[in-house]
């Protein structure tokens, strides 16, 4: 059974993230993108909590079900941050197989600090001791370390604080199976790492809007023998039963390269070490990117390739890609209204960006469009990187290479890696 699935996600009670975001149009916008498996985000927020308990219901088999039969896993991010002689700091996402689980992991945490002021709380707990805590609870929840490049939260972002999985979890370390690429790495890079040839090299979008553009924009693809968590759980910590991941183009990450956003400073790492990591303009540290970062801690040659690698595919959203073509902002009526008619006639978005044909998808969107969706496909478009907390910028048209494309036009609401 392959599962397209999408784990780590936000409810509208973290913070900078959509007003609209319930399990409802979760499972709406999942079906229209093509990921046929949700994490439900933020279960220990009182409020979330009460609206998961209220729209899904547990069957014995690990992964709840709306009214509809759509499947969530019970997923959350945590932030924690603390001083061992060193400062650290560090996001994780845990799953637990059911809601009575959720609701203890939900009492130990709200000893430890509140539970209602974000969808993503702060704890000063160590990562071991949250490790052994949570195995404390039910040896079948899952503990993944998030978006693990981002310079000031990812387990080896170059202001977190850690250089190795054994240095963050010590002897839990044996207990971290899989990690997330986030969005500004992809496997070949996190395949330089040998502490990760042995652990699951997992994607997932980290959501903060449940728009076509956010929801699924990175995702991993299970093949379950049963839609299961018990299954779930295997895949995740053997690796038999990952099949692909679906990845954001590196470069288009928010963290891909130094620099400094208000400087206007964006840089390889290769000049930023020349310039000793400052800033050419402020004379101030330059914000360290997960490229450069990569490179720093690498025991393995760029392009070299595990054993058990598992494949995986760099996508742009095709709402992104219609917008340059048709040349308004991704939010419009002009893009809508293409990508709904290719929706009608393909189904979802997945199958749209991955396999339909050239021929019929020229019968329903303009050549333009259709020859981006192409080039995505074939992964054949150059990007300026992002750096700093700046996304990078699709080249689609290489005489246009210092304007920005149109952006998504949802104020206010960001994305955390």
């Amino acid at each position: 059974m392959k599962i397209i699935s999408d784990l780590h996600i936000h409810s509208r009670y973290s913070r900078a993230c959509s007003k609209q975001i319930s399990i409802a149009n979760l499972e709406k916008y999942a079906k229209i993108k093509g990921v046929n498996m949700m994490g439900t985000g933020d279960f220990q927020h009182p409020e979330w909590q009460k609206e998961l308990k209220k729209e899904l219901s547990d069957d014995g088999s690990g992964i709840a079900k709306t009214k509809n039969g759509f499947p969530f896993v019970y997923s959350t991010e945590v932030s924690l941050i603390y001083t061992d002689g060193r400062g650290r700091r560090i996001h994780l996402v845990a799953l637990a197989p059911d809601m009575a689980t959720v609701e203890q992991i939900t009492d130990e945490l709200g000893k430890r600090g509140r539970l209602d002021y974000d969808g993503r709380p702060i704890f000063k707990i160590p990562c071991p001791e949250f490790v052994e805590m949570m195995r404390g609870i039910n040896k079948d929840i899952e503990v993944i370390p998030a978006h693990v490049w981002t310079p000031w939260f990812g387990l080896f972002g170059s202001m977190s604080g850690f250089d190795s999985i054994n240095e963050a979890f010590k002897d839990q370390a044996k207990h971290i199976h899989a990690i997330e690429t986030g969005l500004s790495s992809d496997p070949p890079m996190n395949w330089r790492m040998s502490q990760l040839e042995n652990r699951q090299i997992l994607s997932f979008s980290d959501l903060h809007s449940y728009w076509p553009w956010r929801i699924g924009r990175e995702a991993t693809i299970f093949d379950l023998k049963k839609l299961t968590y018990t299954d779930l759980l295997k895949a995740v910590r053997t690796g038999k039963g990952v099949v692909e991941t679906l990845e954001f183009f590196p470069e288009e990450g928010k963290y891909h390269y130094d620099g400094h956003r208000n400087c206007n400073v964006c840089i390889s790492p290769q000049e930023a070490i020349k310039l000793k990591n400052i800033c050419p303009v402020c004379k101030k540290p330059l914000t360290i990117g997960v490229l450069h970062r990569v490179d720093e801690l690498a025991d393995k040659p760029e392009g070299h390739k595990p054993k058990t690698a598992k494949p995986f595919r760099h996508m742009i959203p095709v709402s992104e890609l219609i917008s340059a073509g048709v040349g308004t902002g991704v939010n419009t009526q002009k893009v809508w209204k293409v990508y709904n008619d290719l929706i009608a006639e393909f189904g979802n978005e997945m199958k749209i960006a991955l396999d339909a044909s050239e021929d019929k998808l020229k019968k329903i969107a303009s050549e333009k469009v259709v020859d981006l969706i192409m080039r995505n496909r074939g992964q054949k478009i150059e990007f300026q990187p992002g750096y700093d907390g700046e996304y990078g910028r699709p080249i689609f048209d290489a005489t246009k290479k210092q304007k920005p494309i149109a952006k998504p036009s949802q104020k206010g609401i960001g994305d955390f890696c």
